[in-house]
């Protein structure tokens, strides 16, 4: 556990503080943010392993920024494959990421299963006890806890938890068992995946024509996976392909086969598209894929779960330690649902313009491609969605929240420098707030400092140079960092200690 954590037992007349539903990496994060606060967390993973097969494959930017926040993106890089570009909706054209306001300007590829094992050794290291083969199986809500049913290798438990959180997939039996809606659309639409050698790879990306498309993207074992749909197979269920049906389709999309051979892993998936009515009710949770579930073009599923498990943890640490103003849970809702209604409005949009074969879509697919590479706005507009770089909560997500005007509140927080020669992800590390003064010169104690002793659960202060060369933060004097990285507050007066006092205060509880 990290110097200087307390643990936090479970709440009196509990077993666990909080049980998770779900040990894949949605799950292992969130469980590693609750340890990050000292609560006392439990995951429960039906699988005696991890799948081997990785649906999942890239992780994007603003992924990437959190796990610098918490220290631990050096092995990620290390692994992936890093592609500094990506498309929407399999265009031969790709945006450009070099462009994007961030320190990790690509597209990680890096299967998921390597993501699940990194998470979960860093879980392991701070404590997570993650129990296999341990499947939910129904729940009961009471007034201060919840009773919860589990298949175990020694039979039938109960166990009860302040919380649980389900991080249980799409098919999410702790959903169903809280009786939360997931309403949407069942597929209609397929497409298929292979992890296969190629004697022959291409040299670009994507392959679009009335054939179909057909993506390719390089593993860092040396594999490659195939993607792809055409208009012989894609409005109906197809049974999982052959390697020699899959060189068959390939070739009449592409004029080769690539010389595909050798396939570790072929899968066929659909466009169903469903949301969780709500993320919270009452003391059960959701995040990830028990969330929300969609099509996956350009990946993005996988990186919004992470993101949900980053809001949601230290909103429920500070619920569970008593520290949190009020409504704060409840904003994890607020906050995420339409970041999950936009996520499927935008694979849903993507889906339409990589499975339409009709001449209209072909041309529509034509025009956008020339508006990405032609129009450098339209491409960073995209690539800011893509790369989870665009997400802003409202201002005003809980009761006791200060009202603040700037236009960048509820924005995440560029990795700006700080005096000392660092930069503010790694100030994020203890997943605290952090209060920046952009006002004081460097080796000078800050006036905002001694608002770290008036508050709980932690805060830090630090002074950073003015970061007027970013045209949105001319004038800026301060500005309240929240755990998760993004802006809660931001003051442009010369001389911010009274504004930032009521903001820290309406913020974090008073000691």
């Amino acid at each position: 556990m990290p110097t200087g954590t307390r643990t936090t037992t479970a709440p009196p007349d509990t077993e666990h503080g909080v049980l998770i539903s779900g040990g894949g990496p949605v799950g292992l994060w969130l469980a590693r943010e609750l340890r990050l606060h000292g609560v006392d967390v439990t995951v429960l993973e039906t699988r005696a392993a991890p799948d081997p097969h990785s649906r999942a494959l890239t992780v994007h930017p603003r992924t990437l920024e959190l796990l610098a926040a918490r220290g631990l993106v050096a092995p990620f890089l290390a692994e992936g494959l890093r592609v500094p570009s990506g498309h929407f909706a399999a265009l031969t054209t790709r945006m450009d990421f070099s462009r994007l306001d961030t320190p990790y300007p690509f597209t990680l590829v890096l299967p998921q299963v390597r993501t699940e094992e990194l998470i979960a050794a860093h879980a392991e290291d701070v404590g997570v006890r993650l129990l296999r083969e341990h499947r939910v199986t129904g729940l009961t809500q009471h007034p201060d806890a919840v009773t919860v049913e589990v298949d175990t290798p020694a039979g039938p438990r109960r166990l009860r938890a302040a919380y649980l959180v389900g991080c249980d997939g799409s098919r999410s039996t702790v959903r169903t068992a809280a009786g939360i809606g997931f309403p949407g659309t069942a597929a209609t639409r397929w497409a298929w995946m292979a992890d296969v050698t190629l004697d022959a790879p291409p040299v670009a990306h994507s392959t679009s024509n009335e054939h179909g498309v057909v993506m390719v993207f390089p593993l860092p074992d040396g594999l490659h996976r195939v993607v792809g749909n055409d208009p012989d197979s894609v409005q109906e269920p197809p049974a999982t392909p052959t390697i020699e049906e899959l060189r068959t389709r390939v070739r009449r999309i592409t004029g080769t086969d690539l010389g595909m051979r050798d396939p570790r892993w072929i899968s066929v998936f659909g466009n169903a598209s469903r949301q969780a009515e709500h993320y919270r009710h009452a003391r059960v949770l959701l995040a990830g894929d028990a969330a929300h579930t969609h099509f996956p073009a350009g990946g993005p599923g996988l990186n919004v779960g992470l993101q949900d498990a980053g809001n949601l943890g230290w909103k429920l640490a500070q619920t569970l330690a008593g520290t949190a103003p009020d409504g704060l849970l409840d904003s994890y809702h607020t906050e995420r649902h339409p970041v999950g209604a936009e996520l499927l409005r935008s694979t849903s949009a993507q889906t339409g313009l990589m499975t339409s074969y009709t001449p209209e879509a072909l041309a529509l697919r034509d025009l956008l491609g020339e508006l990405i590479g032609g129009v450098p706005e339209f491409s960073d507009a995209l690539a800011q969605r893509s790369a989870g770089l665009a997400t802003a909560y409202p201002a005003t997500a809980t009761s006791d929240e200060p009202r603040s005007t700037h236009p960048l509140t509820g924005t995440h927080a560029p990795d700006l420098p700080v005096h000392g020669g660092g930069t503010l992800l790694p100030l994020l590390r203890r997943g605290r707030y952090v209060l920046l003064d952009l006002t004081t010169a460097p080796d000078t104690p800050s006036p905002l400092a001694p608002l770290a002793h008036d508050v709980t659960p932690g805060l830090d202060v630090h002074t950073a140079p003015p970061a007027d060369t970013r045209p949105t933060w001319s004038g800026v004097t301060a500005a309240l960092v929240r755990p998760d990285g993004h802006l809660a507050w931001l003051s442009t007066a010369a001389d911010p200690r009274d504004a930032a006092r009521t903001a820290v205060t309406a913020t974090l509880a008073r000691r």
